[in-house]
């Protein structure tokens, strides 16, 4: 009976050690990517397939170091703490700004793409002002949304800004559009909040540039407007630097990336925006 039980036991062990080898190696084979496939043209669903610019600078990356590449959709907000722990995904892809809060959990990539924050608002929308910025840009400025009801996708720049604007961030930011009857209301993804403006739910949405010009192309009705801040002197745009974070220490895969991104260079990202847009030849 002990020596069943010990060969028993040995095959068990035999079992889980080459289930571990295989789990182990296949990690080691695998870049897990986490990302948030409602934000084209860096990230979208073509069916059940997630395709984008982050996708291919990702398989480009998988190329470079001979492993697959596996991307996969989470809630934006929870994809910064899911590489930061290393647990399930080796980096993050998904029109990521690059902020201080971040840079503490997270290494980064080398920016790749300069954008600024956006106005969606129905084209009858007679409450939303349009100015001319200093630099002659037609844009809505931050001011003027006082009194709006704004909706954002959660944990986003716009979401992050906008929290600033209405609640501050401590003395030097007391929050301008505090006290008044402006409200924030956050959204999973920036389409679901386009639809409370349908709804008549919220007034505005505020995101990203290419994100709402992709959006307002998909739904009728719709426009959107560059978001700018109203300076005494000069007007200034909500400017942020996306860029791919990584669990800290992974020094083997952030050099992939930067090495992709800087081959890529600004022609390279901007022809697969172009390519994901539609605006492809």
């Amino acid at each position: 009976m002990k020596k069943l039980l010990k060969v028993l036991m040995a095959g068990l062990l035999a079992v889980s050690t080459l289930a571990c080898f295989t789990a182990c190696k296949e990690k080691d084979d695998t870049i897990y990517v986490d990302t948030n496939a409602f934000f084209a043209p860096f990230e979208y669903y073509d069916g059940t397939v997630i395709k984008g610019v982050d996708v291919d600078i990702m398989n480009m990356v998988g190329e470079k170091l001979g492993k697959k590449v596996v991307i996969e959709n989470t809630e934006f907000d929870v994809i910064i703490d899911n590489v930061a722990s290393g647990k399930q995904y080796d980096c993050g892809a998904a029109g990521i700004t690059i902020t201080d809060a971040r840079k503490e959990k997270v290494d980064f990539s080398n920016p790749y793409f300069t954008s600024i924050q956006y106005v969606i608002y129905k084209a009858n929308n007679t409450n939303v002002t349009v100015s001319t910025a200093s630099d002659g840009v037609s844009c809505v400025f931050w001011d003027d949304l006082m009194n709006m009801k704004i909706g954002v996708q959660r944990d986003t720049t716009g979401h992050i800004y906008a929290d600033i604007e209405m609640n501050g961030d401590g003395p030097d930011y007391p929050g301008e559009l505090n006290g008044t009857t402006g409200t924030l209301n956050p959204y999973d993804t920036a389409q679901l909040a386009v639809d409370a403006i349908g709804a008549n739910q919220i007034d505005v949405v505020i995101v990203d540039k290419l994100p709402a010009e992709f959006i307002v192309s998909k739904n009728s009705g719709y426009v959107c407007k560059p978001l700018y801040y109203d300076g005494a002197t000069e007007d200034a745009p909500t400017v942020e630097q996306y860029a791919i974070c990584v669990t800290k220490g992974n020094t083997e895969l952030l050099n992939a990336i930067n090495a992709v991104l800087a081959e890529l260079g600004e022609d390279g990202i901007n022809a697969l925006v172009s390519k994901h847009l539609g605006l492809e030849d």
